[in-house]
């Protein structure tokens, strides 16, 4: 079966969320800071509870250890948030500089053609919209798997230029255009700036179009047509002049402050890996590993139901 896997920001080698969309089944880690309640318990929602699998008494001896470490990471996490917003603040900064001196005209003439290129054909779809992120700040720097997202397309769109050029709503058009045709899209948000685009899949069309920048440059590992779109051959390099020394400022504090960020998210693993290391002694993983079979066993009961009414229909299909 494919299957998703959504990724922790806090450290990328650690997984949130597994889905298996083919089974319409879904995996969520639900203990904070990213706590999910079940919608429907019991009728379509179930509650993997591992706390019925630690010694209480073991972790009790440890309580006030847990309790600072804690709160050691938390004031990691906000101290890295700081530092993003910093980023951001710059990033606005930088675009105000360079929106004015782009040339607009030209950038919808693009957009045009590049349209009539994407949607030359129509499948029929249901117009779903899914939104998720295309990076993440880890404690390992940057992180993206944009290759594993487009694997298998046909045609990429790689969308290169500075801050402010005009990419981010040039992939909004796209994607609202898709949408009023009917056409299955998915939205990959900035992780620093979430109303902004940086990808876009188009799987019925077998195209992506996909963002790189400076501060967060794409190099893509893709077997199909690249197509690359120039966004800052357009500029009046000539009237930036003036406010050169402020963008150059700009870009260094977006630098600083994403560096600062990964440093404080990479202290907070750190403190994480320590109070793991007080809760590791007192879980039962032999019980835990007989619950994750359980757990699939239910999952490949599930797929063979699957199995058996697809099988109907399609026998349904051929009598008819």
């Amino acid at each position: 079966y494919d299957v998703e896997f959504h990724c922790c920001s806090s450290d990328r080698d650690s997984i949130d969320g597994l889905v298996i969309p083919s089974l319409k089944i879904a995996l969520l880690d639900g203990t904070s800071p990213h706590i999910v309640d079940p919608k429907n318990p019991g009728a379509v929602d179930e509650i993997i509870n591992l706390g019925e699998y630690w010694d209480e008494e073991i972790i009790l001896k440890n309580k006030d250890q847990i309790i600072d470490c804690n709160k050691a990471i938390s004031r990691q996490f906000q101290a890295a948030y700081f530092n993003l917003k910093e980023a951001k603040n710059a990033m606005d900064e930088l675009e105000f500089y360079i929106n004015p001196y782009q040339n607009w005209s030209t950038i919808n003439q693009l957009y045009y053609k590049i349209e009539k290129e994407v949607f030359k054909t129509l499948p029929k779809g249901f117009g779903k919209m899914r939104h998720l992120f295309a990076w993440g700040h880890t404690p390992q720097g940057k992180t993206q798997y944009i290759d594993t997202l487009i694997d298998g397309m046909k045609n990429l769109y790689v969308l290169n230029g500075q801050p402010g050029t005009g990419k981010s709503t040039f992939l909004s058009k796209i994607a609202e255009r898709a949408r009023m045709m009917g056409i299955d899209i998915e939205v990959y948000h900035n992780t620093l700036e979430p109303e902004k685009i940086d990808l876009v899949l188009l799987p019925l069309l077998s195209c992506s179009l996909v963002i790189s920048t400076e501060q967060y440059p794409y190099i893509p590992d893709f077997s199909g047509d690249i197509i690359g779109l120039d966004f800052d051959s357009s500029l009046d390099y000539e009237g930036l002049k003036e406010f050169q020394e402020d963008i150059n400022i700009c870009r260094e504090r977006i630098a600083i402050s994403i560096e600062r960020a990964s440093s404080h998210s990479n202290r907070a693993k750190s403190l994480h890996d320590k109070l793991e290391a007080y809760y590791i002694p007192a879980m039962n993983f032999k019980d835990i590993e007989i619950k994750r079979k359980s757990v699939l066993e239910e999952i490949f009961n599930m797929a063979n139901e699957i199995g058996l009414a697809v099988s109907a229909i399609d026998v349904t299909n051929k009598e008819i």
